[in-house]
């Protein structure tokens, strides 16, 4: 080979090598999944912050749901928006304040009893319908029972369940007489208990979409499962009570009951589980477990640590027991010192599954903690809550409650003075500070106040 040629041939390579070098860097592969991941959401509905075995409980086993959070994040500052049943629920679909939507307080068929309508505002399941999900809800809706607030209308292509608020009896699954049990829009009547029920129905439709999704067709789901245990009546299977009480013959009576349907509740989240797992739907499916609001009073419910049960703005009727499940993208830890609410599961949802979030939310997405890529505390928000009811202690007036950094403000009713605690030193609620600390309190009730006048030009009742 000649000097020149010599001299050509190296320029080339040289030159080659350099197009290479210069080519444009690859972006990082995002932290979320290529293909979107399966949504299913599991809503207890009463469930207390202490009333799972993995949150503190001692005289209950709930070793499918302990196992749920156990493997993703667990979450032990998270709160409803409500200490009741429609506007948290309202909350959690809409990522808005509830009374931004018009629900302040509980739905009811009686129309001298319901202090809600919801408004025609889009929710979470038509936000990920347009991301080409396939939505469902199995359970409980309790957002309106007639046109055009009903599931088919508000984003869930495929609904198997309970238009009302409770069941007086959970093998009739009635209200008043009335039957609101349906499949889409056609009127039901499945016999068994009601959890049985909709368990077969979550069951039922992962398997639909399982045969689904083996094909072309086939899209991501979105599956609201909203159990109605351990509402009230506590009416767990004969078989969960008698093993309760064999287990601890002196638990009080009340108590046994709200034990055994808490886990019946969590041996049927162990029934949809293992037909994700059987369907080889769980590595890929985003799996979240929470509950409305605190646990209720009389049903001898545990709130853990803290004070007051469902109804109340303390915290036992506010904090409730959450956690998250994704496998290889969420790894098992606790959150602790991020305070978050059910209108945040909207937009941290919608983000997870790459799907642009709306403007105008209340809700604040938290995916990022989720991820590992923030471990901060996160910016501090105020925190609202609210409740409009109708009882001969409310008198259709509402309450309210603020949390904002390590302060709370809450109102115990409608005629009482705002009480101040500081929940750093004092997660009990115990030491009312509103008269010591007045500063803080009046600057609080500002805030309170002016969030109160914008829920208030939002309608709430059907015109």
């Amino acid at each position: 080979m000649n000097c020149t040629r010599f001299i050509l041939l190296s320029l080339l390579f040289v030159a080659s090598i350099g197009l290479i070098a210069w080519q444009p860097v690859p972006k990082p592969k995002s932290k979320l999944s290529p293909a979107k991941p399966n949504i299913l959401f599991i809503l207890a509905d009463d469930l207390g912050y202490g009333d799972l075995s993995c949150f503190g409980a001692t005289d209950l086993r709930t070793p499918h749901i302990d196992s749920l959070i156990g493997a993703g994040m667990k979450f032990t500052t998270f709160y409803a928006n409500s200490p009741v049943c429609s506007p948290s629920r309202a909350a959690l679909l809409s990522g808005r304040y509830p009374e931004q939507v018009g629900v302040p307080g509980v739905l009811r068929d009686d129309s001298t009893d319901n202090w809600g309508y919801l408004a025609p505002a889009l929710l979470l399941p038509n936000y990920l319908y347009k991301a080409g999900y396939h939505t469902g809800l199995v359970g409980k809706w309790h957002l309106g029972t007639e046109s055009p607030n009903l599931p088919n209308q508000r984003g869930f292509e495929e609904f198997s369940g309970f238009l009302g608020d409770m069941m007086d009896d959970y093998v009739t699954k009635r209200r008043g007489n009335l039957n609101h049990l349906r499949h889409n829009q056609q009127m039901i009547d499945p016999p068994g208990h009601a959890t049985d029920v909709f368990t077969n129905g979550a069951i039922q439709y992962l398997n639909e979409r399982a045969r689904q999704q083996a094909t072309k067709a086939g899209r991501p789901f979105f599956l609201y499962l909203a159990y109605n245990a351990p509402h009230n009546p506590l009416q767990p299977p004969a078989n969960y009570l008698d093993r309760v009480m064999k287990n601890n013959p002196t638990i009080n009576p009340t108590r046994a009951r709200l034990v055994a349907l808490i886990e019946h509740l969590d041996a049927s989240v162990g029934r949809v589980l293992a037909a994700l797992r059987a369907n080889g739907q769980d590595k890929n499916t985003i799996v979240v477990f929470t509950s409305d609001n605190g646990g209720w009073g009389p049903g001898k419910a545990t709130v853990g640590p803290y004070r007051g049960f469902k109804g109340t703005m303390y915290e036992g009727g506010l904090r409730i027991p959450a956690g998250i499940r994704w496998p290889a993208h969420i790894q098992p830890r606790t959150s602790s010192t991020r305070p978050l609410l059910l209108m945040d599961w909207m937009p941290t949802l919608l983000e997870l599954a790459g799907t642009p979030v709306p403007p105008g939310l209340d809700g604040r997405s938290f995916a990022s903690l989720l991820t590992g890529q923030d471990t901060t505390a996160g910016p501090a928000r105020p925190l609202f809550f609210v409740r409009r009811e109708g009882n001969d202690v409310y008198k259709g007036l509402q309450i309210h409650a603020l949390r904002d950094g390590d302060f709370k403000l809450l109102q115990a009713s409608p005629f009482t003075p705002y009480e101040l605690y500081n929940l750093l030193t004092d997660p009990a609620e115990t030491t009312n500070l509103a008269e010591q600390n007045g500063v803080v309190r009046d600057q609080m009730a500002r805030q309170l106040m002016n969030h109160i006048r914008k829920g208030g030009a939002v309608p709430w009742q059907k015109k």
